[in-house]
């Protein structure tokens, strides 16, 4: 199955790039680039696009807005920001509008596609440091309470599959986790399947959210989830 994908940053170089991570994809195919938020709105209209890999700052529309009109329009175009900023304000409005998926730039080298990918799934995507904010949002920046009993979904976890869910609750990469465990990162992605697999979820962020929620690791700090 193919994934067509429009690009659009005003910066050439980042486009670049990102074109050439993308098609060393044989999945992936790219359908058109533009430099501002006008062109977003025409090229998603004109290809209906898989997934739309949208800068947040843009000369006419920024991000938020063409996140916006393309929702209110209802177009079934996953939306996936790639940007420097990742300051509350601008996460979630923009996910709150109806983002799928939030790519730092200063990472986007390795992990680029597989976003592209999950975000063409309806999946979401969250950078390690984005997705911290999000779970201490969710849970209100305060410690949980660990709900009685264990559910079996995490009754059915194996005591490597434990930690490698803490350590995505606390925020860090599978490199990292690879590193912290003394794991390959081949082991860890298997990991990482099994454990969505066995919890019913799609996203790194489900993962620490039912995580936090049952007191497998808590939200507050030493165990916050660590930005990357």
């Amino acid at each position: 199955m193919t994934t067509s994908v429009v690009i659009v940053d005003d910066h050439p170089i980042v486009r670049a790039g990102m074109r050439a991570i993308l098609d060393s994809a044989s999945d992936i195919v790219i359908l058109g680039e533009g430099v501002n938020g006008a062109d977003a709105l025409r090229l998603v209209d004109k290809f209906h696009p898989d997934v739309l890999a949208l800068d947040v700052q843009l000369p006419d529309l920024n991000g938020l807005e063409v996140t916006r009109q393309l929702r209110e329009k209802g177009t079934a175009t996953a939306i996936l920001i790639l940007t420097v900023y990742n300051d509350p304000q601008t996460i979630f409005g923009l996910l709150e509008s109806g983002a799928v998926g939030y790519v730092l730039k200063d990472e986007a080298l390795e992990t680029l596609v597989n976003a592209v990918r999950a975000a063409a799934r309806g999946e979401t995507w969250l950078s390690p440091a984005v997705a911290s904010q999000v779970v201490r949002r969710a849970v209100g920046g305060s410690p949980p309470q660990a709900e009685v009993g264990v559910p079996e979904s995490l009754a059915a976890l194996t005591p490597r599959e434990v930690e490698v869910l803490r350590l995505i609750a606390r925020g860090l990469d599978n490199t990292a986790i690879a590193q912290e465990l003394v794991l390959t990162k081949r082991t860890v992605q298997n990991h990482i399947s099994n454990i969505y697999g066995k919890l019913g979820v799609a996203s790194r962020t489900e993962a620490a959210l039912l995580a936090i929620r049952h007191g497998l690791v808590s939200a507050s700090s030493e165990d916050a989830p660590h930005e990357t």
